[in-house]
């Protein structure tokens, strides 16, 4: 059985963050329609082709589960300037993570099943068989929740990173300290 990571990042060299956005998604089924273009229009200003179908088949799987596992039933009622699950693109030169944040402390777990025609129960899976590496850690501080994330390698380019409008990446601490900072401060 798939077991997930409960852990940080590995450390990158913070002086290659090159990009970084993200996005609120409303605690609607919609939400990962959304997220899988937000993810597209990212990445294609980032100049990410390589690993384009893999990391929107990645984030569709984390904000589903977000939605469907990480949500009380009353997560509809929450306000604006909090939203209950959020999605992060972060770039390296050559890792792309995606982090979604949502307000349950529980673990993600895989489904142990043998019904290979089940249309759900599937996408830690799919998660694991897509990235390159996945995992999740609880949020510290006054947030509540965890964070999923999925890492990704890229193919290094001559052209080099593209700057991107949606956010700035802080270049301090490892990997780690980076998604944290960029989860935490949104």
């Amino acid at each position: 059985m798939l077991e997930p990571l409960r852990q940080g990042l590995p450390p990158l060299d913070p002086a290659a963050v090159s990009n970084a956005a993200s996005c609120a998604l409303p605690p609607r089924y919609e939400a990962v329609r959304e997220a899988r273009q937000f993810t597209r229009g990212t990445l294609e200003s980032w100049q990410v082709g390589d690993r384009f179908d893999d990391v929107c088949l990645v984030v569709s799987e984390l904000v589903t589960n977000a939605l469907r596992h990480g949500l009380a039933p009353t997560a509809g009622q929450t306000s604006a300037q909090d939203p209950p699950v959020r999605l992060h693109l972060m770039r390296w030169t050559e890792r792309l993570v995606c982090a979604v944040r949502d307000p349950s402390h529980d673990s993600p777990v895989a489904r142990d099943s043998d019904d290979f025609s089940a249309e759900s129960g599937r996408g830690l899976f799919l998660v694991d068989s897509f990235a390159d590496s996945w995992g999740w850690h609880p949020l510290a501080g006054t947030l509540r929740g965890k964070v999923v994330w999925a890492l990704f390698r890229l193919s290094t380019g001559a052209g080099g990173p593209v700057a991107c409008d949606s956010a700035n990446g802080s270049a301090s601490g490892s990997m780690n300290d980076s998604v944290n900072d960029s989860v935490l401060s949104r």
